[in-house]
């Protein structure tokens, strides 16, 4: 369990670097939006080669024929653009400190809620400050 919780905050670690760096792009692009849009096409590149090798059923009739599609299949982009476009405009205004701080504030915040009401579909979790930390 220790492991995961080691890879949760290396992960973690990523996301300021992932916001100074597409900042820093920011500056060539003059625009936070097409600075995202570089950022989400680069990653698509990288998952449609990923799943070409580790996944390749998925890119099959077969595989879509047999799916059900609702709000799942969007609304994650949606938040992950609205995401990293937030961050792109709030870092030069709060640095990238407090940028972290008021994303993770924002992160624990609905994560106790979604775990508390089971959200999403998501296993209900009680939470209490001791079990947390």
């Amino acid at each position: 369990m220790l492991l995961f919780y080691i890879i949760g905050v290396l992960v973690g670690m990523l996301i300021p670097i992932q916001t100074s760096v597409n900042s820093r792009l920011s500056l060539y692009t003059k625009s936070p939006f097409y600075t995202s849009f570089i950022s989400f096409s680069v990653g698509t590149i990288c998952l449609i080669i990923l799943n070409i090798i580790i996944n390749p059923e998925v890119f099959t009739i077969h595989f879509y024929n047999n799916q059900s599609f609702n709000y799942t299949w969007v609304v994650g982009g949606l938040l992950g653009v609205s995401f990293l476009t937030g961050n792109l405009l709030l870092l030069p205004k709060l640095g990238a400190t407090l940028t972290v701080i008021a994303t993770v504030a924002g992160q624990i915040i609905m994560g106790v809620i979604i775990d508390t009401f089971g959200l999403f579909g998501a296993t209900i979790h009680d939470f209490n400050w001791w079990c947390k930390l």
